[in-house]
């Protein structure tokens, strides 16, 4: 048994209780280790992967019940990653329809992927942290992309033990300085490798030509202009190097306060409007520090709001949005849900589960970004107003929400290439600071605020809503969402530009000279081979009709005002901008001094929002126009590929979206084939084969959590425990049953 690396029964319907442990001694596993190693998988290092500890006799539970099964084999820790190295004919077979990462193993965890260790000590959970004075019989690892690890070491030799559980709890938990990062050996070893194209079409935005690509794109290089004041982040280490801001506002304004209460451009509407974002000034004790802070916003502020043309709304974020704290609050309980260790506990917390969920207050965030998202689009599309958004650092909520804006707005944003290119701009050169919200450093847990993470999952309600508008799948972004504790990847390691820009150099003088070349993560070639890559494509996506040469002049215009919504005839576009009276109110927000309420009517908004939200609602969807999510309760979803992924009993083998898409996808060949024939007929053509998306052809492995689901190696057949269903059906006839269990895998 041991030769076959796994331990123990399985199937049918009750679990049987736990027999190999009481019987099989530990001679007969040091007898037959030769054996297991023989068949161990070889450990792949990366280019300046080292080594760190190991531990041989390593059983890698698997998650189901508390059945003692699983596979033996050899647990290992380098500076990169934890690997299991088990027994290689466990693995499934090679097949067309695997998606696999050519990075990151099924039984790989990456040191920055890992958020909890927890030992068993006579069968009680404890974290682990510290050094340790007893070491535990199990260790339990808890992934940041919800994969949940057990591994057993009773047999394996207390020396090493010491040696894994020590080395995994101090490599994954304590602080780190940042040129300590694998990010940088990992850089240093491949430094003369060839490198493949790392935009994919992807605009970097590092520079100028950069950003006056993208003034001109939205039609924005009227009334604002590209500088490079900060060329040598002299202004401002936050900023990035190359930047826009109004064109009457002076360069050395710019230089006056550090960049800080500048009015920074994000995006041009067709109408002419735009979303600025704009940092607070810091608090200065001294009278005449804060007069001089008065009087550098009042002329800021003459800048931006011109009225009748030029009329702004302000959303304070850091007072009359969400704070920092719920974000992290609410994920922490939210991820909970999905970190479950074994069959028994998902369907404990099943019955519950609805209101754990709403405990948790997640989707509730979700719905309010994507509320206020929407609030913005109405002023910058109905009421032809420009949108200021203040936050103390502009760094997160602010890219949050004015990524999202574009998202709805402009269908570029919802091309692949296009959203690759909104991340850029808005996340990395505006300066969030990946490396402490992600927690890379391990130095504050406080800091650790999963802000993308939540712009990803608002995306997702997009998508799941509106899939032919989206050239890019779900896939895409969950496999984007892993990439963020990948450290191969420069783009989601740093806090700022010019931080990645002063580490790129190393400290060894031999290579000082010579910058680092660090891989961005848009260069998809690096994870997946061209076959997997295919699933981060939407084969449903509409593509923009292309019009003919002698229409393009002449219908441009008219097209770009068929992409907003209509106005309606009752109400003409309200001037609603700031009062000359609340400068001081603006002057105070940017000063720290936070106002309690919105500075515009909030009945009035939410007059404007409701008509604004269901007039579109009530129209066609223009895929490459204005699109909008719904909001209501049942419409804000988790996202269960994601979320869900890990959790063999949530799957529906053979159904769910994936079920549908591959229907839609038969449907769509069988239209091209016949439309071939059509054309054969007209031009006397040899009908070409219809192409074969070769990831979703028939196969009966497919389930609703397609591709992720495929990893399973165990039996997903769903155990439902009658003792905690009581109400769902005839408790009499249920209690007559032989087994405990009621075995759903057929139905």
């Amino acid at each position: 048994m041991l030769g076959k690396g796994v331990v123990g029964g399985g199937g049918g319907t009750k679990a049987p209780k736990p027999s190999f442990v009481s019987y099989v001694r530990p001679e007969e596993i040091h007898t037959n280790e030769k054996e297991v190693t023989e068949k161990e998988v070889t450990l792949h290092l990366l280019p300046g992967e080292q080594l760190l500890c190991e531990a041989s006799t390593v059983l890698k539970y698997v998650q189901e019940d508390s059945c003692q099964r699983g596979i033996y084999g050899k647990l290992v820790c380098t500076d990169f990653k934890i690997a299991f190295l088990g027994d290689d004919e466990s693995a499934l077979d090679n097949d067309e329809t695997q998606f696999k990462n050519k990075v990151i193993g099924e039984n790989d965890i990456t040191l920055h992927c890992v958020d909890q260790i927890y030992g068993v000590f006579d069968e009680k959970k404890k974290p682990l942290f510290g050094q340790l004075k007893k070491y535990p019989e199990k260790l339990i690892i808890h992934c940041k992309d919800l994969r949940v690890f057990h591994f057993g070491l009773r047999y394996t030799k207390e020396e090493e033990v010491k040696r894994i559980v020590s080395g995994i709890i101090h490599h994954t938990q304590a602080p780190k300085l940042l040129k300590r990062l694998f990010l940088f050996s990992y850089a240093a070893a491949t430094q003369n490798s060839t490198a493949t194209d790392p935009k994919n079409h992807t605009v970097m935005f590092d520079t100028l030509k950069d950003w006056c690509w993208e003034l001109e794109r939205t039609k924005g290089n009227v009334k604002y202009k590209a500088v490079s004041v900060n060329e040598g982040y002299d202004v401002s280490e936050r900023l990035p190097a190359y930047f826009v801001v109004p064109t009457p506002l002076p360069e050395e304004d710019v230089r006056c306060f550090q960049g800080r209460g500048i009015p920074i451009w994000c995006w041009s509407c067709h109408n002419g409007c735009a979303i600025l974002k704009m940092s607070a000034l810091p608090k200065e004790p001294d009278d005449g520090l804060l007069q001089n802070q008065k009087s550098f916003l009042d002329g800021i502020y003459k800048t931006i709001h011109r009225p009748p043309y030029e009329t702004v709304k302000t959303e304070d974020l850091s007072s009359n949005f969400l704070s920092l704290q719920d974000i992290q609050t609410a994920y922490s309980k939210f991820k909970q849900l999905f970190l479950i260790d074994n069959s028994t506990e998902f369907w404990d917390t099943d019955i519950k589960w609805f209101s754990l969920l709403e405990s948790s207050s997640w989707l509730d965030i979700t719905r309010r970004c994507l509320k206020k998202a929407i609030e913005i689009t109405e002023c910058l599309e109905a009421q032809n107003m420009n949108v200021l958004l203040l936050e103390e650092n502009a760094s997160d909520l602010c890219c949050l929400l004015s990524s999202l804006v574009q998202v709805m707005m402009d269908p570029h944003c919802r091309t692949r290439a296009g959203f690759q290119s909104l991340v850029q701009k808005e996340w990395i050169m505006g300066g969030h600071s990946f490396l402490d919200r992600c927690n890379h450093l391990r130095q504050s847990d406080k800091e650790e605020v999963p802000v993308f993470q939540l712009f990803l999952d608002c995306v997702w309600q997009l998508v799941h809503q509106h899939p032919p508008a989206f050239d890019f799948t779900e896939t895409y972004l969950t496999v984007l969402s892993d990439s963020l504790y990948i450290p191969i990847f420069s783009t989601f390691f740093f806090n700022s530009p010019h931080q990645k820009e002063t580490n790129m150099g190393r400290e060894s003088q031999e290579t000082q000279s010579k910058p680092l070349n660090l891989l961005t993560v848009w260069d998809w070639s690096v994870q997946f081979e061209p076959k997997a890559q295919m699933l981060l494509k939407n084969p449903l996506y509409v593509e923009k009709p292309k019009l003919d040469k002698g229409q393009r002049k002449g219908t441009r215009f008219k097209h770009q005002r068929q992409l907003s919504l209509p106005l309606t005839q009752s109400k003409s576009s309200p001037k609603r901008g700031f009062f000359r009276e609340e400068t001081d109110h603006l002057i105070k927000n940017l000063l720290g001094k936070r106002i309690s309420k919105l500075i515009n009517s909030s009945d009035e908004l939410q007059d404007n929002f409701r008509e604004f939200y269901e007039s579109w609602h009530s129209k066609p969807t223009d895929y490459h126009g204005l699109l909008l999510p719904h909001i209501e309760g049942p419409e804000i979803k988790v996202w269960a590929q994601r979320y869900l992924r890990w959790i063999p009993e949530a799957q529906i083998l053979g159904g769910g979206r994936v079920a549908t898409m591959s229907k839609l996808l038969e449907m769509k060949e069988e239209v091209e084939h016949l439309q071939e024939k059509i054309d054969e007929r007209h031009h006397s053509q040899e009908a070409l084969p219809a192409e074969t998306p070769p990831l979703l052809r028939s196969s009966a492995r497919l389930s609703s959590l397609f591709p992720f689901a495929l990893l399973q190696r165990h039996s997903s057949k769903p155990v439902l425990p009658t003792s905690g269903w009581k109400a769902l059906g005839d408790e009499d006839d249920l209690a007559k049953r032989e087994d405990e269990f009621v075995d759903l895998g057929d139905v």
